[in-house]
């Protein structure tokens, strides 16, 4: 079984900055791609950014330029710095990993974390 855990949200005013965190842990063999996703309030849940097991990252349009993705593959951990924040970047928050459970295992297991709020607003 795996778990992912975030922590880092939280209230801040626009302008402001703020880092989250997901660990990964549990029983797996590696992990592949790692990324955040949030979900404001009445709305889909949209990919906010994504970060492969050799450091590629991508993000939505919405963000580039202001949130940056990393990860320490040492501790099974996903970061995401948010600057600049806006009171549209308000949602909660998760982060989604594919885990490869097993060395022969072909698929992937993909798990969610179990989300983080963060509000911006003055």
């Amino acid at each position: 079984q795996v778990q992912l855990v975030e922590s880092g949200g939280g209230l801040v005013q626009p302008g402001g900055s703020l880092t989250l965190s997901c660990a990964a842990s549990g029983s797996f063999f590696s992990i592949g791609s790692m990324g955040w996703y949030r979900q404001a309030q009445g709305k889909q849940r949209e990919l906010v950014a994504v970060i492969s097991n050799g450091g590629v990252s991508n993000y939505a349009n919405s963000v580039k330029g202001r949130f940056t993705i990393s990860r320490d593959n040492a501790r099974n951990t996903v970061y995401l710095q948010m600057n600049s924040l806006k009171p549209e970047d308000t949602a909660v928050y998760s982060c989604n990993a594919d885990f490869r459970l097993a060395p022969g295992d072909y698929d992937l297991f993909s798990s969610w974390g179990q989300g983080t709020q963060v509000a911006v607003s003055s």
